[in-house]
């Protein structure tokens, strides 16, 4: 029994483990050796230097899968609402157009027409121009354009005069009395409009109570006595004015009732935002002026302004050198043909 004990573990030259088994023995031991499993390892090992590519492709899942790398992309912008006023909706302080922040197209087609409102509108210019050049006016120049005009040459007015309309007001500005339209261009752009019109008579504004006249910063009123006992205390009031800083804003215009001859009425100039104290409104009228009836200069006192906002009454104070200058009332809008 030893005997067979200490073949079962002796090692074997060969893999397999073979035991010898007499046919005479018929124990548990050689019961069990005859129905035991023979396990053979038989395993490969991988070089050190294994090929990725081929590890990689044996790997399943999406961070493995194959990129394209010349597919395009799209990006998604987000925007986190912190309670800010205009998040929605956002209003250009400057140009007064409101767009939405974030949208592409409306922020694209609100930075032409910024651009457009604050420098001008493009102009290339035409073959057929009735221009008006000056020393004074450096590289730039005026354009005139009549009511019988091409049609290129109207609708190029129809554009700017749309462009006036956000800061004017819209239907009014056009008649079909206007007879010329004074363009001023510089640097390829519009950067001016004078629409003139011919009117008869025209009423001279009333001066108001501030004008011409200096308040004075300190009025004392008359002094007062307070008496404790045999006491006698002297008390003097004086109130201060605040100082005039010539601004016209919120005032009425007041006119004579007695009316006054007139031959050019301006019913509407404007210059672009960052054009403006260069002179280019004081060269639209001295154009209007030698131009609006042919060979015939017209005086200031012969140029009337529809009814001017606080700006425009300021800077017909600053041209006609008084501030009593003539106004008329423009018509309103009439259905018809305009220049």
């Amino acid at each position: 029994m030893q005997s067979k004990i200490n073949s079962f573990f002796k090692p074997s030259s060969s893999s397999p483990i073979a035991v010898s088994v007499t046919p005479e023995t018929d124990d548990e031991l050689t019961a069990w050796e005859n129905n035991q499993n023979v396990i053979v390892n038989t395993y490969e090992r991988r070089s050190a230097k294994a090929d990725r590519s081929e590890v990689i492709k044996e790997r399943k899942g999406p961070s493995f899968a194959p990129k394209t790398l010349n597919k395009k992309r799209s990006y998604t912008k987000f925007h986190l609402e912190l309670g800010q006023s205009d998040f929605l909706i956002r209003h250009c302080v400057e140009c007064g157009a409101t767009y939405a922040p974030g949208e592409e197209l409306d922020e694209k087609i609100h930075q032409s027409f910024h651009k457009e409102y604050m420098n001008g509108i493009p102009f290339k210019g035409w073959q057929n121009e009735r221009v008006f050049t000056s020393p004074c006016f450096d590289k730039n120049r005026v354009v005139m354009v009549l009511e019988n005009d091409s049609s290129a040459h109207r609708n190029k007015v129809q554009e700017v005069v749309k462009m006036m309309e956000v800061e004017l007001g819209e239907d009014w500005i056009l008649h079909k009395h206007c007879k010329v339209v004074y363009l001023f261009v510089s640097s390829k752009r519009i950067s001016g409009c004078l629409v003139a019109e011919p009117i008869k008579e025209a009423f001279k504004i009333v001066s108001s109570l501030g004008d011409g006249r200096q308040l004075k910063k300190e009025n004392p009123f008359p002094s007062t006595s307070i008496q404790f006992g045999n006491i006698v205390l002297q008390r003097q009031v004086s109130k201060r004015w605040k100082k005039s800083d010539g601004r016209l804003d919120n005032e009425a215009i007041v006119c004579e009732d007695e009316a006054k001859p007139a031959v050019c009425g301006v019913r509407a100039i404007w210059v672009s935002p960052s054009n403006r104290r260069k002179g280019l409104a004081t060269q639209l009228l001295d154009t209007a002026r030698e131009s609006f009836i042919n060979g015939c200069v017209l005086e200031k006192n012969q140029l009337a302004f529809s009814q001017p906002s606080s700006l425009g009454r300021a800077f017909g104070s600053n041209y006609f050198e008084t501030s009593t200058f003539l106004v008329y009332k423009a018509q309103l809008y009439v259905p018809g043909p305009t220049l």
